[in-house]
């Protein structure tokens, strides 16, 4: 904090002796704050520069999952471990994809949420939304993995920013 003491002349009114006061062009991000005391032929003003309280760290832009390790060569896994390098998202990023899909569907294709009819892998709502990669959604891993990394990336950005809602709500 500093303070500085200012002589004005003209004190013949409190706003003339707080523009007197006031620095030519504003500080950015601090605050102003004038004070006045009057004496016998002489005005004495003092302000004081507030420093704004620190801003509050922003939330990491990633969060973490355990490592996944290497998926089995063909699995499903496996396939979404060469789609998420194709879309240039670290081996971190695989990570948290298969803790949200471990949560969400164990890796089953044929997964089924009993009470909101979620499908497959990505767990789609409903799960004929899969049928925009590939009329073998049902069915198939790869057109599942595809439609759902699609999804992540529309609606969270990134694996892990979708692994940090299902954390945060319980879903994605």
């Amino acid at each position: 904090m500093s303070l500085a003491l200012v002589s004005i002349s003209d004190t013949s009114t409190p706003a003339a002796a707080i523009e007197a006061m006031a620095p030519a062009s504003p500080i950015v991000g601090q605050e102003f704050t004038a004070t006045a005391e009057h004496s016998i032929g002489a005005s004495l003003a003092s302000y004081e520069i507030v420093e704004p309280a620190p801003e509050p760290e922003p939330a990491p832009a990633s969060f973490s999952a355990p490592a996944a390790g290497i998926p089995d060569p063909g699995s499903a896994k496996a396939i979404a471990a060469d789609m998420v390098a194709a879309r240039g998202w670290g081996s971190g990023e695989f990570d948290c994809l298969v803790a949200l899909w471990n949560k969400e569907s164990g890796w089953n294709v044929y997964a089924m949420n009993s009470s909101s009819g979620a499908y497959g892998i990505p767990q789609a709502l409903p799960g004929s939304k899969m049928a925009t990669a590939g009329a073998d959604w049902q069915t198939n891993a790869a057109t599942q993995i595809t439609w759902g990394l699609g999804y992540i990336q529309a609606r969270y950005g990134t694996p892990c920013g979708a692994w940090a809602h299902s954390q945060s709500v319980g879903w994605y």
